[in-house]
């Protein structure tokens, strides 16, 4: 589950990824589940533990799918299937560095204008963000495939 926080006027909060498949660029907030973890808490504490801001007003926009290929391990393609969740109230102050423990793939967060994210620098799950502050924060489920994707070697931030 992933996170949108940030507005058309004020830019989109994206996290530095340094692992997984969208490695070295910008992410969204957010991650996996602990064991037994209800999805309002998790994404709330993939949030702070990302941003360092606290989500206080969250609600959940659907879920959707991210398809290419990707060597991993034995696999050759990934199916990358969230939910997200729109954080239209938070406190605290953003982190451009947060700490660094086992299971952590974020170097911190920014905020950027929406113009400044592209499929050169950012996931498909920023894109995906973009498009719904673009739309009017309309939601559009629709799974995406891309034909290709390329593992960053260096970072874009």
């Amino acid at each position: 589950m992933y996170g949108i926080i940030g507005s058309l006027q004020q830019g989109l909060v994206v996290t530095k990824k340094f692992g997984g498949p969208y490695t070295n660029r910008y992410d969204l907030p957010g991650g996996s589940l602990e064991d037994g973890e209800p999805l309002t808490v998790a994404i709330g504490r993939e949030i702070q533990e990302e941003t360092g801001l606290q989500a206080v007003q969250i609600i959940q926009l659907g879920a959707t799918s991210f398809r290419y290929p990707w060597d991993f391990e034995q696999w050759h393609f990934n199916q990358h299937i969230t939910i997200f969740y729109r954080v239209s109230q938070t406190m605290g102050t953003l982190a451009p560095a947060v700490p660094n423990f086992d299971g952590q793939d974020s170097h911190g967060a920014v905020q950027l204008p929406l113009a400044q994210l592209t499929l050169a620098n950012a996931s498909p799950l920023v894109l995906k963000a973009k498009q719904y502050l673009l739309n009017g924060e309309h939601f559009d489920p629709t799974d995406t495939t891309y034909a290709t994707w390329d593992v960053l070697t260096r970072p874009v931030y």
